[in-house]
Parts: C-alpha cells; sequence; structure tokens
C-alpha cells in the first residue's frame, strides 16, 4: 500500500514529486464539487472514492485531522445522499419531486454554525498537537500544522453537513474551506491540490450563484 500511496508519476525541477494518488484525488474532487454545484444527485457517487482517496493522501502526510475526518465525512455524504434522493412531504423541488429543495439558514442557525467552528476547531487543534508530541511521541509523527489542519477540517464538516440538507449557505463555507486548503496543502508540499483548491474556490463562487438562484425559483 505504501508504494501504491507514494508512486511518483514524475518530478518538477528535479526534486519536487508528483504523487499519483494526488492526481487521481484531484480528478476526484473536481469531478465532486462540479456535480454538486449543478446540483446533480451523482456527486455522492464520486464523493465516496474521493472519501477513501483523500484518507490515503492525509495519511501519507501526517494530517491526522484531515484524516479522521474521512470516515465522518462518508457518513454525511452517505446521509445527504439519501436526503436529496428522499424528501419529506413539503421539502420537494417544485421542478422534481423526488428531490430536495435548496432552503436558507435562519440567523441565529448561523451564527451557532460559526461559533462551532471557532469552539471545535481549537479543541480539535489542541488534540492532534498532543497526539504525536505527547500521547504517542516517538511513536506517531506529529502533525506540523495541528490547529490549521483541525480548522480545515472543522470548516469541511460544517460545509459537508448544510450540503447534506442542501442549504445555500453551503457555498460560503465551502469558499472558506478552499481558502485553508490552499494554505494546508502549499504548507505539507502537495504539488496538485493547490491548483484544485484554486479551482474548488471558483467553482464555489460559481455554486453559491447558482444555489441562490435555484432557492429564489423555489420559494
Amino acid at each position: 500500500m505504501g508504494d501504491i500511496i507514494n508512486y511518483t508519476l514524475f518530478t518538477i525541477a528535479g526534486d519536487i514529486p508528483v504523487l499519483l494518488i494526488d492526481l487521481l484525488t484531484s480528478i476526484l474532487g473536481l469531478t465532486c464539487v462540479y456535480l454538486a454545484g449543478r446540483n446533480s444527485k451523482y456527486n455522492f457517487w464520486v464523493g465516496y472514492v474521493y472519501t477513501f482517496f483523500l484518507f490515503l493522501m492525509f495519511w501519507n502526510k501526517n494530517l491526522y485531522a484531515s484524516m479522521i475526518l474521512q470516515p465522518i465525512s462518508l457518513f454525511i455524504n452517505v446521509l445527504g445522499h439519501y436526503k436529496w434522493t428522499h424528501p419529506k412531504s413539503g421539502e420537494e423541488s417544485v421542478s422534481d419531486k423526488s428531490a430536495l429543495k435548496i432552503t436558507t439558514m435562519s440567523w441565529p442557525q448561523r451564527g451557532i454554525a460559526i461559533a462551532l467552528v471557532f469552539i471545535l476547531a481549537a479543541l480539535w487543534g489542541y488534540t492532534i498537537s498532543l497526539l504525536g508530541n505527547s500521547w504517542m511521541a516517538g511513536k506517531l509523527p506529529a502533525d506540523p500544522i495541528p490547529y490549521l489542519d483541525a480548522c480545515v477540517t472543522t470548516l469541511i464538516l460544517v460545509a459537508q453537513f448544510l450540503s447534506a440538507i442542501k442549504k445555500w449557505e453551503c457555498w460560503v463555507a465551502w469558499f472558506f474551506v478552499n481558502i485553508t486548503q490552499l494554505i494546508l496543502h502549499i504548507s505539507v508540499g502537495h504539488i496538485f491540490m493547490p491548483i484544485v483548491s484554486g479551482l474548488y474556490l471558483i467553482n464555489s463562487i460559481i455554486s453559491l450563484v447558482n444555489w441562490i438562484k435555484l432557492y429564489k425559483k423555489e420559494k
């Protein structure tokens, strides 16, 4: 497994490796968010495979908060897949009664979501910093950037949950996810993922505009 994860396609500038897993993860990620931004339920099928590859990629870089996130992401993905395709009475899309309609959050709900990001990121970052430096010191490599790692994963959890229940604010959360991920991937030396994060950033803006338009049609 280690040989597969670290398989190098080629190098840039003579010593910067471009890994196969980085390329595959990038392609899957771009496909997944493109479909989600177009309100397609098929994004979930791609998301299942994407989650697996992300787990391997983060494991390879000792980014434990991001790695641990993936099983949770898988659960949210399954939840979202079900909710998008099995709407309750009154939650159906006007254009497709078998699909969940896009809705919005109240201001108190937005405040709770923002507070959760700060609180959980701080607690998670502290826990991850102890994992490699105290609890498993000498046995497990330390996370190089625990608080940024935790911030990214917390934002992703919030964004994924909002996506699963089809709130258009999910794309605002994804916007901030993409910015922090861009910094994270550059920090650990990923080659393709910073480029992908930049494309995600563009997609989040386009998708936000698209979902708001769809939301207004559903009202």
